[in-house]
């Protein structure tokens, strides 16, 4: 009989975090599920600590494959599951789970039906959990069978591994993980977004999302990669290219909502980096972000406030120096508005 569960663990050069993390699923209160843990060609000794694992708990299996990236191992994963299983998650070897986690998530499905429920993170550092500014907006409070349309705020839940998904919404979606990018978190979780009938959002914190400390860092963590904005913005293209590709009326809505968040959200979160960058990343952030603003439309961007249209507008003119100077004085003007308010 199948397991009511499937995790799938992909697993790259990620030993010093990745007994942690195993442990922390092992040790779920909902103890029936499968994890196919999927090495993706690593070259420490994680493979050797996933197949320990595996020798002391039959609940966990080991697949290998060549080194492809993290979208390519999630989608391996997914077509090793067994067949039957009811639900579906995705964590990263490098975070952990609250002992409760899945309990809550399956209970709360079981419940209400829903297509998936997605729940709160907590920022996991060696000093302790700090909430994650990241999903602090989505999951103010719990909202059970809500959507998107509903909470616009849901746009901004592109995390994989904060979800339980039904499986049966999952595989007949049919929207696996984009390979050989960065980022590839988004196209498949705003798709799920719009595409669900209803949602469950749970406040409880279901995730320790793990902030790498010393040695490698995280792909999010590092600001100032060109690939990493490369990919970054390719991730929202693609997402537009699914809106634009839906035939039904209601998704140009849809589309217009997530132009909306990243004008105001996530292209803003560039700038910051912009100042601090090279010559290559201030030259990949000017031609890929401009593409995406024009493939937009520049009549999206005449109601946004002053501050973002000066930037776009320096953006698209390709005037990189004054837009550095613009956001250093932006940038100080917020750290004097912070010290005053701590007195």
């Amino acid at each position: 009989m199948a397991p009511r569960l499937s995790v799938v663990v992909p697993i790259h050069n990620v030993e010093r975090y990745l007994q942690e993390c195993l442990d922390s699923i092992a040790a779920q209160t909902f103890e029936d599920f499968e994890c196919v843990l999927v090495d993706d060609g690593s070259t420490d000794d994680g493979p050797a600590i996933a197949k320990a694992c595996t020798d002391r708990d039959q609940r966990f299996r080991l697949v290998r494959q060549e080194n492809k990236g993290l979208g390519a191992a999630r989608n391996t994963g997914w077509r090793h599951l067994t067949p039957g299983t009811e639900y579906l998650a995705f964590v990263d070897s490098d975070d952990t789970l609250p002992p409760h986690a899945y309990e809550l998530m399956i209970r709360t499905l079981d419940e209400t039906g829903s297509d998936f429920a997605t729940g709160n993170a907590m920022r996991l550092r060696t000093t302790g959990l700090t909430p994650s500014h990241a999903h602090r907006r989505p999951f103010r409070e719990t909202r059970l069978r809500t959507h998107v349309s509903e909470l616009p705020a849901l746009v901004t839940d592109r995390t994989a591994w904060n979800k339980v998904y039904r499986r049966s919404f999952f595989d007949t979606a049919g929207i696996l993980y984009p390979e050989g990018i960065l980022y590839e978190d988004a196209p498949v979780s705003v798709p799920h977004h719009f595409l669900a009938e209803r949602v469950d959002v749970l406040a409880d914190p279901i995730y320790h999302w793990r902030v790498r400390e010393d040695g490698a860092l995280s792909i999010t963590q590092k600001k100032t990669d060109p690939r990493g904005l490369v990919d970054r913005v390719r991730s929202m293209e693609l997402v537009r290219e699914w809106l634009l590709a839906r035939p039904e009326p209601v998704f140009a809505e849809h589309l217009r909502a997530y132009d909306h968040n990243c004008l105001v959200e996530e292209i803003p979160m560039f700038f910051w980096s912009v100042p601090d960058g090279d010559r290559a990343y201030r030259e990949a952030y000017q031609q890929h972000v401009s593409r995406l603003l024009r493939a937009i439309g520049p009549d999206r961007l005449t109601g946004l406030n002053t501050q973002l249209r000066l930037k776009y507008g320096l953006t698209l003119a390709d005037r990189m120096h004054r837009f550095v100077a613009v956001q250093r004085l932006h940038r100080l003007a917020r750290r004097t508005r912070q010290v005053a308010a701590r007195g």
